[in-house]
């Protein structure tokens, strides 16, 4: 299958240069192109399937021309080995739980899949392999733990100093080994413009062979698909037949990003809710029909403090750029810092389901949003131990660390300090 850029000013590529290069030469970003639509007989059977077969199924639509049909397997069946299981919270309300991978984040199902992805390709071709990533919390983690000790290839994250939780960072800078973390002192836009400053910078280019691990890779967007389509079966299987409403905690807009393209292809799902903080530039543009990035603000959900969001020109693609159109599948929401505490304080008395500060976005505008005659899953994409500092206040007792996490605060921070200004991060790299 050949991959086309957003902007449309570049030849089409392969799959593999694709995962290989991330961004497209023309600074747009990856798309396939054609998705394609699974037949009637997959959804029908998809509730008596496990869910290593449902996102084979999946992986073979999206990847099946490029990679060997058995390696494409052991990457799935590699990559998924924990279950992201829907938990009933109110009588229409399911939270998809995607936080029993290795670092308790949604994210370790993208950054597996695209770690073991790139190794396929990279060994076959002997290269090695610089990943750039920039994370406001969760991407850094789960990139670094599914990179980890991988041969061939170096990871450099770049996080902003003093705004991620101190497990999140933890998670990815105790590692060493093929793990540098930055702690760049800035925003995480001025992370993610760093990155995207880095695969343009010819000279950099020219050193290292330099891709993302960031959404924008469609190695590490694209698999997210596996757990919409595994929720949809958990749901059918438990006898539930109401329409499927779907809501997202959004800030880099990868993860609604893959729910749309599973959607493209069948996933009976009636329409998704995008939930924003106080970082609402999507919800802006649904009212106004003008995107207006701005420098984004820190809240308790951190990883959703994005001011200008890279999958947004995925979305507006998939849609051909028509608003009424995208209006039409997704609507917008948005919670500020209080509201948060509320409704993570509110829930936990009123039904004993404790909610990090993401899900607490995405329980509480599907609950505002849904109607009599649907069930809603809203995506719970971290486990609330990971905010800890931030929970247990609004809570009043201590939440319980898994003994996972608890192990990440046992290493030491290795992490290098830098500032925002892209000169000193080129030459850091040239150094390196």
């Amino acid at each position: 299958m050949k991959y086309y850029s957003t902007n449309h000013n570049t030849p089409d590529v392969d799959l593999r240069e694709a995962v290989v290069h991330g961004l497209a030469p023309d600074k747009g970003l990856f798309m396939p192109e054609r998705i394609e639509r699974l037949p009637e007989d997959f959804y029908r059977q998809i509730a008596s399937m496990s869910f290593q077969q449902i996102a084979c199924r999946v992986a073979e639509a999206f990847f099946g021309e490029d990679v060997e049909h058995d390696a494409l397997e052991r990457i799935v069946c590699d990559t998924l080995s924990f279950e992201t299981p829907i938990v009933q919270v109110d009588p229409n309300i399911w939270s998809l739980e995607l936080f029993h991978g290795p670092t308790l984040a949604f994210k370790d199902v993208g950054a597996r899949f695209m770690a073991r992805m790139l190794s396929y390709f990279i060994g076959r071709g002997k290269d090695r392999v610089t990943v750039l990533v920039a994370t406001s919390g969760d991407t850094g983690s789960a990139v670094a733990n599914g990179f980890l000790g991988v041969e061939g290839i170096e990871v450099v994250v770049l996080y902003p100093k003093g705004k991620v939780s101190e497990i999140q960072e933890k998670q990815f800078t105790t590692l060493g080994r093929n793990i540098t973390a930055l702690e760049i002192d800035g925003t995480f836009d001025d992370c993610q413009r760093l990155v995207k400053s880095a695969f343009l910078d010819e000279e950099l280019n020219r050193k290292f062979r330099l891709t993302s691990a960031n959404s924008i890779n469609v190695a590490r967007f694209l698999p997210q698909a596996f757990y919409y389509f595994n929720a949809y079966a958990q749901l059918r299987g438990a006898g539930e037949q109401r329409d499927v409403v779907i809501c997202v905690p959004s800030g880099n807009f990868g993860n609604i990003t893959a729910g749309l393209f599973a959607k493209r292809m069948g996933l009976p799902v009636k329409r998704f809710i995008a939930a924003n903080n106080s970082n609402d530039i999507f919800l802006e543009y649904l009212t106004t029909g003008v995107y207006t990035p701005r420098p984004s603000v820190p809240t308790l959900a951190n990883a959703m403090d994005v001011g200008d969001p890279s999958n947004f020109v995925r979305v507006l693609d998939l849609y051909g750029h028509r608003i009424d159109a995208i209006r039409a599948d997704i609507s917008g929401a948005r919670f500020s810092d209080d509201q948060i505490r509320q409704i993570i304080a509110d829930t936990l008395q009123r039904t004993g389901y404790l909610l990090d500060p993401h899900g607490a976005c995405g329980y509480e505008a599907l609950r505002q949003g849904i109607a009599d005659n649907e069930a809603g899953i809203f995506l719970e994409t971290a486990h609330p131990a990971k905010f800890k500092d931030r929970v247990e206040p609004i809570i009043g007792r201590e939440v319980e660390v898994p003994a996972r996490l608890a192990e990440f605060m046992k290493g030491k921070k290795l992490s290098i300090e830098l500032s925002a200004d892209f000169g000193d991060f080129k030459s850091y790299l040239m150094q390196r």
